[in-house]
């Protein structure tokens, strides 16, 4: 019944661990190769963080819309290379990044 205990009490632990660490958002986009095209402040084969945040900062859609372009990919926006789509987000990824492209002022 001890060794059941410390496996759970562990098994735990790894999970309480691996969802704060997912909840990061910077490590986030890390993880994600998000930072191969973006920079917070500045532009490299995308546009910056802040100028994203900007650019929707009076869009009452704007989460949505970036969660969506997260996942999916998109073209058109800011040129003309395409954003590819990410699968390995998932849902609940997007939208923690999206939050925080938002908040880069």
């Amino acid at each position: 019944m001890k060794k059941l205990m410390v496996v759970s009490t562990a098994l735990g632990l790894f999970a309480l661990a691996s969802a704060a660490q997912a909840q990061d958002p910077a490590k986030l986009a890390q993880d994600k190769a998000c930072l191969a095209c973006h920079q917070v402040d500045k532009k490299l084969v995308g546009p910056a963080y802040k100028a994203i945040a900007a650019k929707y900062r009076n869009d009452k859609n704007a989460m949505a819309t970036l969660a969506k372009s997260v996942r999916g990919g998109s073209q058109g926006k800011w040129g003309q290379v395409p954003m590819p789509p990410n699968a390995s987000v998932s849902e609940k990824e997007a939208q923690i990044l999206a939050k925080w492209i938002l908040s880069q002022k």
